[in-house]
């Protein structure tokens, strides 16, 4: 068995010896062998292996023509087999050496070689008689990597062949660890989509005039029901630009050009029947996977729907991409731990799909991620296009197994259109032009490389090079190859030239769809998929989901107290009887209106710009009213706000020895309640005119500080041309009702103010209340939505 297993070991060596050191001839003379080599490719790696190889073979030769004596067997059958199987391996390394792109960067180390003896040393002689298994073992052990070269086979063969292994044949979710249901096949509305000479331009405002810049230049093409389109282009390019035109998020005049869905124009019933997937995951982090979508579910399903029914939908959304794992776990920020980036991103497109939209659009869903989950990102758009839905997604740089997911591309280079059709074909159409790549890449760094005019390693056209002749050498050439706009400029010339008007006559075919389902396209009718009572109280509990952690942190929990300690020790038991102690007393009442007047206003300055691109992002779909967010966005602070002043209160009352009766207690805590809406009035004003934090603190600071300066404590004789200001101040007001609930039943004046019934004060912040607020949701009205980059 010992000289059976020796034999075997050298066949395979032989076999591999004639696989790779194709040059070698061989001469049989008696027992030995005279090996004659020819060695025109690496001497030095062909030295290495043929002297081991020669060695092992006669030795196994020796040994197998002994124990064929002995046993009556030929000695030639050892011989004939490893003939045959170097035959065999032959023939397979000649069909797949060609499509290495490294036959030639062998490695010459030591260990290579060793572990290569290793691993031939575990094959039996069955595996050696296989040709698919000595090839696959010798591509191995000499390191080769066998990549696509999109321009070396016909899509037909692309097809059939196969080359990367497709994600429907590995069910499980690579992240979530277990198995993916296929998307729900929902009855939906097929939308097509067309778009025509489509061009868009941007006013930019120098110092001396107005300047125009062209974003787009006559961007043409279609995507039909059961189709992924994706946009391809450098940075800077306009997929950004043009995905916002596509999908409704861009209305300006400077927009040129058509768009149609079923052969109609653009309306707001669209908003129900698209969804769209911003590049930043605009989320709320403290909310869990699971309330982020039932919130979203109870939003935007229809009203038809009972309440059972769209949480049902929201945990088959979940279960659908994948997220049972993680529904639970809150979806976190930049000081947040939370889910995985590829998790929420499936986060953004559920909170998208949950609607069954008829048209998905996705500006780079991939970006950040690594590539087992973009490819799982793009498999799932895959799945969810053969339902019949309408998918257009830009995508910055693909790998090549994602590249070829993809039915149709639009390839963009300085806004103009390089490329519309099958991505199948674009190697093809590239390659018929006379830009091919001289060596193996992947299809999309080909086509990035042509789109940003980098010609380096690609076949130059010879109408390109002629044109470049004929230019000025100096200027217009680098290197002795074209400049990235004689390229750009040439692309564009080809596509027009013998593509562009073909692809628009094929945009005038008539769509397979009767005048129905077009008209239900043009309806100018919103679909709220709920009433604004549900609306307001959907939203004021995710409001108070997603602020409880921010309102009962430690750190805001121990600021309100320790400032309650410090002023409790500061007036211990502070006596009001005498002058002294009623002016001592005086000075602690005006710091609690300052405090509660300044506090809420800073917390309040923020809401509105942090929330700015979720705000854009929901109204974009109509997903509520503004009123219906305005007034839970600012009620939902309101039982949260009253639980620290109370604590505050509690704590400074007793220590300080102010006037203990029921009455006095409960109008304090309500006059600081009234300070601290008024205040929060006021920030949510700043807040949402100026929408820039560092403008809005600037200015909150100057304005929080002329109404302490102006609060009736510092200076009791005020200018009367600047009178006016402590009458809209809410410290003013609020120290005056301070005053008078503690001193009301004592004393008919204090620092000559007068004891009265406070009514005026109450009416003032009561206006301040309702004022501050409406003026912030004017501003709220009038704010612009970010324009697409």
């Amino acid at each position: 068995m010992g000289e059976r297993g020796s034999l075997q070991e050298a066949t395979c060596s032989l076999s591999f010896f004639r696989v790779f050191l194709p040059t070698t001839t061989q001469h049989r003379s008696g027992d030995g062998i005279d090996n004659t080599m020819e060695r025109t490719s690496s001497p030095g790696l062909a030295r290495t292996i043929s002297d081991q190889l020669l060695e092992t073979v006669a030795a196994a030769f020796k040994s197998a023509n002994t124990s064929g004596e002995a046993v009556g067997q030929p000695s030639g059958a050892g011989s004939a087999s490893a003939e045959n199987g170097g035959t065999l391996s032959r023939k397979s390394s000649r069909r797949l050496i060609p499509a290495s792109p490294g036959r030639g960067s062998m490695s010459r180390n030591a260990h290579i070689r060793k572990s290569r003896s290793a691993q031939f040393n575990k094959l039996d002689l069955d595996e050696v008689s296989s040709s698919a298994a000595l090839s696959r073992a010798s591509s191995a052990s000499l390191g080769f990597s066998f990549s696509f070269t999109g321009f070396s086979m016909p899509p037909e063969e692309i097809a059939a062949s196969k080359p990367f292994s497709d994600d429907d044949d590995i069910p499980e979710d690579l992240e979530a660890g277990t198995q993916r249901p296929k998307f729900q096949a929902e009855p939906t509305l097929p939308i097509y989509l067309k778009f025509t000479d489509v061009t868009y331009k941007v006013i930019l405002k120098g110092m001396k005039a107005k300047q125009e810049k062209d974003i787009l230049n006559g961007i043409t093409g279609s995507v039909n029901p059961g189709e992924v389109l994706a946009l391809m282009g450098p940075s800077g390019s306009g997929k950004t630009t043009l995905l916002n035109l596509l999908g409704g998020r861009l209305m300006k005049p400077t927009v040129g050009g058509s768009i149609t869905y079923n052969d109609q124009p653009y309306s707001k019933f669209l908003k129900s029947r698209i969804g769209f997937v911003t590049q930043d995951d605009v989320l709320f982090p403290h909310l869990t996977v699971k309330e982020t979508l039932t919130y979203a579910a109870l939003l935007r399903l229809p009203k038809s729907l009972k309440r059972e029914e769209k949480e049902k939908r929201a945990m088959d959304v979940i279960y659908e991409l994948g997220l049972e794992r993680c529904q639970d776990t809150m979806i976190g920020g930049s000081f947040v731990r939370g889910v995985s980036g590829g998790e929420r991103k499936r986060v953004c497109i559920g909170n998208e799909i949950l609607i069954n939209p008829s048209l998905l659009f996705l500006d780079e869903p991939t970006s950040g991620l690594d590539s087992t989950t973009a490819l799982r990102i793009v498999q799932m758009l895959q799945d969810i296009a053969e339902v019949g839905k309408t998918v257009v997604t830009t995508v910055h740089q693909p790998s090549s197994r994602l590249f070829h997911k993809f039915d149709k591309l639009i390839l963009l280079g300085k806004g103009s259109l390089l490329y519309f059709g099958k991505a199948s074909e674009v190697m093809i159409y590239f390659s018929s032009i006379g830009c091919s790549p001289l060596i193996a890449m992947n299809p999309a760094e080909f086509l990035l490389d042509l789109a940003n005019g980098n010609v380096n390693d690609v076949s130059v056209p010879s109408e390109l090079e002629d044109r470049v002749q004929m230019e000025n050498a100096e200027t217009q050439t680098r290197n002795g190859k074209p400049s990235p706009t004689d390229v750009h400029e040439y692309l564009v010339e080809a596509y027009e030239t013998r593509v562009a008007e073909n692809e628009k006559k094929k945009l005038m075919a008539p769509l397979p769809l009767d005048e129905v389902l077009k008209s239900k396209v043009a309806s100018p009718k919103r679909n709220w998929g709920a009433s604004w009572w549900q609306q307001f109280c959907i939203l004021f509990c995710r409001g108070i989901k997603e602020r409880r952690h921010e309102y009962f942190s430690w750190l805001r929990v121990t600021q309100v107290l320790s400032t309650a300690i410090i002023l409790g020790l500061l007036w211990w038991r502070s006596d009001s009887n005498s002058a002294k102690g009623l002016q001592d007393q005086a000075g602690l009442l005006f710091f609690i209106a300052v405090f509660w007047g300044f506090f809420p206003v800073f917390t309040a300055i923020f809401t509105f710009p942090q929330e700015r691109a979720m705000l854009s992002k929901e109204r974009a779909a109509d997903m509520y009213r503004l009123s219906a967010y305005f007034l839970a966005r600012t009620t939902s602070d309101l039982p949260l706000d009253l639980i620290l002043p109370v604590l505050f209160l509690v704590v400074v009352y007793f220590m300080a020895g102010l006037t203990l009766d029921a009455g006095s207690i409960f109008l304090s805590l309500l006059t600081v309640f009234l300070c601290i809406v008024a205040a929060q009035g006021l920030g949510l004003a700043i807040g949402a005119t100026l929408m820039d934090m560092k403008k809005a603190t600037t200015l909150a600071s100057v304005t929080v500080m002329t109404f302490m300066l102006a609060g009736g404590y510092f200076v009791k004789k005020v200018p009367v041309f600047v009178s006016w200001i402590r009458y809209i101040s809410f410290n003013y007001h609020t120290y005056k009702l301070l005053i008078k609930i503690q001193y009301k039943h004592r004393l008919s004046s204090v620092n000559g103010m007068t004891i009265d019934n406070g009514l005026k004060e109450v009416t003032a912040l009561v206006i301040m209340v309702f004022g501050y607020r409406l003026l912030a949701y004017i501003s709220l009205r009038r704010m612009k939505p970010p324009s697409a980059a």
